[in-house]
């Protein structure tokens, strides 16, 4: 189970996509989100690019927390197709954020 709301998720997608304008925000964002948000975060990125399978879940993010050795946001924002990354995780875990992005996005 992740340890992060598709809400949170939804706006760490959005922001990347605006990367070129949001990467303040972005970085703060992160950095705001406690250890265990961000641990699955970057378990929900390892499993959209192909590292883990979705029910390897628990170990994606017991790597995560073990093998930390540069900040999240760092490590995040270096990774390339982020977005894609965590939306291919979501898709793979069952998971939609799609109500969350029309929230954030103001669409209701």
């Amino acid at each position: 189970m992740l340890e992060i709301s598709t809400r949170k998720i939804a706006n760490v997608i959005l922001m990347t996509r605006e990367i070129d304008r949001a990467e303040g925000e972005l970085r703060a964002f992160i950095e705001g989100l406690s250890e265990d948000e961000q641990i699955s975060l970057v378990a929900l990125m390892w499993i959209g690019r192909g590292s883990f399978e979705p029910e390897e879940l628990d170990e994606a993010k017991a790597t995560a927390a073990t093998e930390a050795t540069t900040p999240t946001a760092d490590y995040l924002l270096g990774t390339p197709h982020l977005s894609d990354h965590l939306e291919n995780g979501m898709e793979a875990l069952g998971l939609s954020i799609a109500g969350d992005e029309d929230d954030l996005m103001g669409h209701r």
